[in-house]
């Protein structure tokens, strides 16, 4: 058997293969679950041993060679994900990702309890921001948060099918015993203006709730920008604001009274619903025995905690 050529490190090369597919370094770094700054140490190895630079860093894209060479080096990543895969054997594990709200809210609670129904079936959860590059089988399945307008612009990828699990309805909530909170005051939607309102990443789901209410864009800049749904909630609890939720995430948190719930009972207040909850996985994966197990546990959890009634799909 001949010798096979010097490799690069293949830390570096996965680094570099995962930027090309997201563009960012810290996207790359989410998904790789390394700091940013080792990823860009990494390109930066890669570049040095073959000589050549992948990355041009005033744009952040790929330089033509870079591109060059991740198409080549690609399927090579794909073979090694199927050979893993296959190996390790998928029968009995399933690997789901989910943004982290859901995740830690949703159903990390539950998992035990899907274990005593399906014995021999073992699911490995992982929060992340960013999804999982289904295609080249990094999760088996992927669960994410899409508002309408993002819903509507989400590309059909090729070889993935998606399902929306839940459209809950979305209202925000605040600390009971919170200083500054006077709920009998709370008369009309826009005397929430008045207060400390907490963001996650912008200012995207306030605005749609509001404009939702009948009320123009434009609000005060935020209190807080927290980025999670869960540490948005986290902070409610500890009374530094108002967030906007929805009846998945704070519902055991309601049913505690660590919540409550802003302006149900006034009329000016409508019922808002701009988005919900999809869970994607690839077509030959979508009907496997493990798969449609998880499938069905799943929306059967949802329909109970939303009183919704979903479909298998």
């Amino acid at each position: 058997m001949s010798e096979r050529g010097p490799l690069p490190p293949f830390a570096a090369l996965r680094a570099f293969e995962a930027y090309a597919r997201h563009g960012r370094v810290r996207r790359a770094a989410a998904a790789l679950g390394l700091s940013h700054t080792i990823v860009s140490r990494h390109l930066r190895t890669l570049e040095d041993w073959l000589g050549v630079m992948l990355v041009d860093r005033v744009n952040g894209r790929l330089t033509r060679l870079g591109e060059e060479y991740h198409a080549l080096i690609a399927p090579a990543f794909d073979q090694l994900a199927s050979a893993t895969a296959q190996i390790r054997g998928t029968e009995g594990r399933l690997t789901i990702w989910a943004a982290p709200g859901f995740a830690y809210l949703c159903i990390t609670s539950k998992l035990p309890g899907f274990s005593q129904e399906n014995p021999g079936l073992a699911i490995d959860l992982r929060p992340a921001d960013i999804p999982p590059d289904l295609a080249r089988r990094e999760a088996d399945g992927d669960i994410r948060w899409l508002n309408d307008f993002d819903a509507q612009a989400e590309p059909a990828a090729q070889g993935l099918r998606h399902q929306l699990l839940a459209r809950p309805r979305i209202f925000p909530v605040a600390r009971p015993d919170a200083p500054w909170l006077n709920a009998a005051a709370i008369a009309s939607p826009g005397d929430l203006l008045a207060l400390p309102l907490l963001h996650e990443k912008d200012d995207t789901e306030w605005t749609m709730w509001l404009n939702a209410q009948g009320l123009p864009a434009g609000m005060p800049s935020p209190l807080l920008q927290l980025w999670q749904a869960h540490m948005t909630l986290a902070a409610a609890v500890d009374g530094h604001g108002v967030a906007l939720t929805n009846d998945l995430l704070a519902r055991d948190l309601l049913a505690a009274g660590r919540l409550v719930e802003i302006g149900p009972a006034a009329a000016s207040f409508r019922e808002v619903r701009f988005g919900g909850y999809y869970l994607f996985a690839r077509n030959d994966n979508w009907e496997s025995r493990t798969f449609s197990r998880f499938r069905a546990w799943l929306v059967a959890n949802l329909a109970g905690a939303t009183g919704q009634s979903l479909s298998i799909g």
